[in-house]
């Protein structure tokens, strides 16, 4: 199947996930002088010797790794830094756990979780991609074979099941099912033909028949119609799920049909993530009625999946429905005005979102205004707002600014690929100075902003504590506007991100800005010291 996405919209990042080895052995030094200094902590709970310390660290460093790298594997969040965040709270959390404890239950009490985690959690994805022979699956499997086992949750991605492998595997699950409560089989057909690959599907499901799982993922396996009815035994005894991770799974309008006929109960569902599907606005009708059915429904992700305004209506009527709503992804879809302004009455309702991602939706203004009105009244806590690609303009300015002047817990900032210019960015960057300490991450490249609105920016969220990326590239700065930004950041010149697309030459085709059109800098940048004197007085929320 052709699921070609909107990558040439994608910004260049960087991978911070998985963390490296000498990163980790950093981690592992710092958690043991931690434990072995003198600390306010260790004043209060008793430090450990060098030899105990460094024996905890390297416990409490992989325990972490382990629980984050298992959230990243479940829900990637593109560059990792959701995973990283979670390894270092794991970190601190059990530093602290550890200090409390008495001396003689530290290490006993870390061992207990390792072995716990050990013991209830299977998983062979580890290793080299590759087919899974017979034999070898006896070998791999035989640790669930034990009898008296405690695995609640087995991971089978990232090696390819033929019919031998899936028939060593069927009685080992059979065995298992009553007590599995997370399957994980996402990409483990890969390079099979069709109908040995839905006859491994087939095996899997019938021997899974009956089971009371929590979380399902068949991601990455190239499903289609006949791929998910492949597992409707499997999908049709499931009552209890409350995750549910179909991405990349070829899915078409009829697919999309199958699963939701195929899905008995959603009264539970949590988690539902339809990420880099065929979908179309036919099928998006289909999970609509899905998500309709799925009160209880937290995260739920629909991106690149090719609906248009039909399907985005759908979809944002059903998800009124979803008033415990945390996260929100529907990015690079085609929704355009109309889908955006159903999309904002869902999102009024929506009091406990945390995370929205609406990038690459074709909302224009109009959509922009309505869904930046509704964000302001409703979800408090909001810490995520993505909405680049949207051909925004300056017009939308004043209503995204007074949005993001009302959230305080602003953590990350994404409006690249739009129109904003210096007038849209100066006002976005006074909504920024009051308060909002917990910001970390601005995105306003390939936005028309000249010297005086990248300047502006810069020196609001220079001040914000832990600050850590500025990403201005792909805009018309000029060299001393350049100069500027960098000077501003020159403690910490790791915060601001590349210049390497920026045109300081200001080459663009906006007829507004023909009188600063790069031929005479120093015209230009009297022009934009005179904008940057007019928005001064300027008050966040003012409306066009």
């Amino acid at each position: 199947m052709d699921t070609t996405s909107n990558s040439k919209h994608r910004p260049f990042s960087i991978k911070l996930w998985p963390p490296s080895e000498s990163t980790r052995l950093v981690l592992v030094q710092r958690l043991t002088n931690n434990l072995s200094s003198n600390s306010i902590f260790t004043q209060k709970y008793g430090a450990l010797n060098k030899e105990d310390a460094e024996e905890n660290a390297k416990k409490i460093e992989d325990i972490a790794f382990n629980v984050a790298n298992e959230q990243y594997d479940r829900e990637p969040d593109g560059d990792g830094g959701a995973a990283v965040q979670l390894y270092a709270k794991e970190c601190s959390k059990l530093l602290l756990e550890v200090l409390k404890r008495g001396p003689e239950e530290k290490e006993k009490e870390l061992a207990s979780q390792n072995n716990a985690s050990a013991e209830t959690f299977f998983d062979i994805s580890k290793g080299q991609r590759a087919f899974i022979k017979a034999e070898e699956a006896e070998n791999l499997l035989r640790p669930l074979k034990e009898p008296g086992n405690s695995y609640t949750k087995i991971c089978f991605s990232n090696r390819s099941f033929g019919l031998e492998a899936a028939r060593v595997a069927e009685p080992i699950l059979v065995s298992l099912k009553n007590q599995l409560k997370e399957v994980d089989l996402s990409d483990f057909i890969a390079g099979r033909p069709e109908t040995e690959a839905l006859e491994v599907m087939n095996i899997f499901s019938s021997a899974l028949e009956g089971s009371v799982l929590k979380s399902l993922n068949l991601s990455n396996n190239a499903l289609g119609e006949k791929g998910v009815r492949a597992f409707g035994s499997l999908l049709k005894s499931q009552s209890c799920l409350e995750e549910l991770y179909l991405m990349n799974d070829g899915i078409s309008e009829e697919a999309a049909k199958a699963v939701c006929e195929l899905i008995p109960s959603t009264e539970k569902l949590k988690v539902l993530h339809f990420h880099n599907n065929m979908t179309g606005d036919e099928g998006a009708l289909a999970i609509s009625d899905v998500v309709k059915r799925s009160p209880l429904l937290e995260d739920f992700r629909c991106s690149s999946t090719r609906v248009g305004s039909g399907g985005g209506v759908a979809l944002a009527k059903a998800l009124e429905s979803c008033t415990n709503l945390k996260k929100l992804d529907l990015r690079d879809n085609m929704f355009g005005v109309e889908a955006g302004v159903a999309l904002s009455k869902a999102l009024s309702k929506h009091l406990d979102l945390v995370e929205v991602y609406l990038s690459y939706l074709n909302l224009e203004d109009e959509g922009t205004v309505a869904i930046a009105n509704a964000l302001k009244e409703s979800a408090p806590s909001l810490e995520v707002l993505e909405m680049a690609g949207n051909d925004i303009t300056t017009a939308a300015a004043p209503t995204i600014a007074a949005c993001i002047a009302a959230k305080q817990h602003l953590t990350k900032l994404n409006l690249a690929e739009n129109e904003l210019k210096d007038e849209g960015t100066i006002q976005i960057s006074k909504a920024l100075e009051e308060g909002h300490t917990l910001l970390k991450e601005v995105d306003m490249s390939t936005n028309f902003i000249r010297r005086a609105g990248a300047r502006h920016l810069a020196q609001v969220v220079a001040q914000k504590p832990g600050f850590r990326l500025l990403n201005i590239n792909g805009n018309i700065i000029s060299d001393d506007g350049v100069d500027e930004v960098k000077e501003v950041f020159k403690k910490y010149p790791d915060v601001l991100g590349s210049f390497d697309e920026n045109d300081p030459e200001g080459d663009d085709d906006d007829d507004d800005d023909d009188d600063d059109d790069g031929e005479n800098s120093g015209e230009g940048e009297a022009n934009e010291d005179e904008l940057e004197s007019k928005m001064k007085n300027l008050e966040v929320g003012q409306e066009e």
